[in-house]
């Protein structure tokens, strides 16, 4: 006579498997020189992910966009302010001339130079 096992699987709990789309399988190593690596380093660093993620999105998008550092968000922030005093200036000397208007226009300019600078460095 046969006997016939039966095999239960009992669930040992954890997350559940990933499909083979979504397994990580393939290893690609890739030499680069060291300013290379470390400017790849850095990238990804900025933009918060792992540097393999890093290339895996370049590779799909194309291109990866470094976050806003709080800091630059309020430069960004103080520059829409100031193109919007620059429209009330340009508006204000075509209606009454430019020489009314000048010494403002050139110290906003220096202020959004100013500005400029600290956001590129």
């Amino acid at each position: 006579m046969e006997h016939k096992q039966k095999t239960v699987r009992r669930n040992k709990g954890g997350r559940p498997k990933k499909g083979a789309a979504d397994k990580l399988k393939y290893r690609l190593t890739v030499k680069m020189a060291t300013s290379d690596y470390y400017t790849l380093k850095g990238k990804a660093r900025g933009a918060g992910i792992s540097a393999g993620e890093f290339l895996r999105r370049c590779m799909r998008d194309g291109q990866v966009k470094e976050r806003l550092t709080p800091e630059h968000t309020g430069y960004v922030r103080q520059l829409c302010g100031m193109a919007n005093n620059l429209n009330q200036l340009a508006h204000k000397a075509n209606a009454a001339g430019f020489v009314t208007v000048r010494m403002e226009c050139r110290i906003l300019v220096a202020r959004i130079e100013e500005l400029l600078n600290l956001i590129l460095l």
